[in-house]
């Protein structure tokens, strides 16, 4: 028998039949509750362990309130777990600076020393650097470089290599020279010089030049434009390694691995390069090197790599890679950099473009006797205008 006093259940789990409806005592209302809806409603059962979800007495609140002031603990090991990702992620920049340090230091180390390069009576202070333009009947084009290049700071001289059979006009010369007097800066008076060749030759971009003012050349195609931010690091690149080339435009030499009788290589394209990441040759289109390799290419550098250059017209960026990299036993450097072609039209836009390159890294192999070419996966980038690097 159950008691009068106690308080009947609003349902049951062992009856079918609904329990009887409480009476309601005199001057007090029924409170809203979820055991009064199921009671109207006629319920008559419950699903065993949905009983448990329903608040069926006033310390229902209470538990929800001790659920909630629980939360704090979860806050705390959730920001446990942000500040460990927060400490591995500090870590992992840390270990690829060190890893960036020690790759150029070995960089470094793996150069000859400078003086047994050249002697120290032949060095200069760092105090600007040459343009070396090279041009082909581009005068639109030759005029937009040089009024580019003679704002940038640290030019000493802009050289013009001219191989066309006619010497340049006039109007040329007077737009050139009024061009460098507008936009020179301080009073750095940048000197501007046409240097004429009557052999029209690819090698002319790198015939030795007399009396220059400074060690380094930025060698340039006419139809390339580099912000002059980009420009000044990457002197200051060249300056921690003179001996060696610093570029914008990155090639790779790979081995074909087919043919193992044989030694035979493929000319890495951008594409190459963009995917692998590794490099072995910055172009001479855009590059900063010592003054010293225009007389070693000229004088030094096998007289039938020069006699190829001619006669194939091209590969004379690839011939002298192949130069710096014999002499130092070092590989380049590639610095990351905006990059503008105005034209189009030249050697590269052939369609045997690339077949030519990799004949030409083949046969001039076979004069040294050897691939000197280096390659790397170091490239140098401004942090001041990266967040990551």
């Amino acid at each position: 028998m159950v008691s009068d006093s106690l308080p009947a259940l609003p349902f049951s789990f062992d009856s079918a039949l609904p329990p009887p409806p409480r009476k309601r005592e005199a001057g007090v209302s029924e409170k809203f509750s979820i055991s009064n809806v199921l009671s109207s409603k006629g319920t008559t059962s419950m699903r065993p362990g949905y009983h448990s979800l329903l608040p069926t007495s006033r310390r229902s609140p209470q538990k929800l309130r001790g659920l909630a002031f629980a939360s704090p603990t979860a806050a705390a090991a959730a920001m446990k777990t942000l500040f460990s990702l927060c400490v591995a992620l500090t870590l992992l920049l840390i270990l690829a600076r060190l890893a960036s340090s020690v790759a150029s230091l070995a960089l470094l180390r793996h150069q000859r020393p400078m003086d047994s390069l050249f002697p120290a009576s032949t060095l200069t202070p760092w105090k600007g650097f040459n343009i070396l333009i090279n041009t082909w009947k581009r005068n639109d084009l030759l005029l937009k470089s040089v009024q580019h290049y003679s704002k940038c700071a640290g030019v000493d001289s802009i050289h013009i290599v001219w191989s066309e059979p006619n010497p340049p006009s006039n109007s040329l010369h007077d737009a050139v020279n009024q061009a460098v007097h507008l936009n020179s800066k301080g009073s750095n008076n940048i000197e501007i010089i046409f240097d004429l060749n009557h052999e029209d030759s690819l090698n002319n971009r790198f015939k030795e030049i007399m009396d220059l003012k400074s060690d380094a050349i930025f060698s340039i195609d006419d139809d390339v434009i580099l912000p002059c931010k980009s420009l000044e690091f990457a002197f200051s690149v060249w300056r921690s390694a003179p001996t060696t080339m610093v570029g914008f435009v990155p090639r790779m030499h790979w081995l074909d691995k087919s043919n193992s009788s044989l030694e035979h290589y493929f000319y890495g394209g951008w594409w190459s390069v963009w995917w692998k990441g590794t490099y072995s040759m910055v172009l001479s289109k855009a590059a900063f090197f010592h003054k010293k390799y225009l007389r070693l290419y000229t004088k030094t550098m096998p007289k039938s790599v020069r006699d190829y250059v001619t006669k194939n017209r091209n590969c004379e960026d690839i011939a002298m890679a192949f130069l710096v990299a014999n002499e130092t036993g070092a590989p380049p450097i590639w610095v990351k950099g905006k990059i503008i072609e105005m034209g189009s039209s030249g050697i590269s836009s052939m369609g045997s473009h690339n077949e030519r390159r990799t004949k030409c890294l083949d046969d001039f192999a076979s004069v040294y006797g050897h691939m000197p070419l280096v390659s790397t996966n170091v490239k140098a980038i401004d942090s001041r205008s990266t967040w990551l690097w």
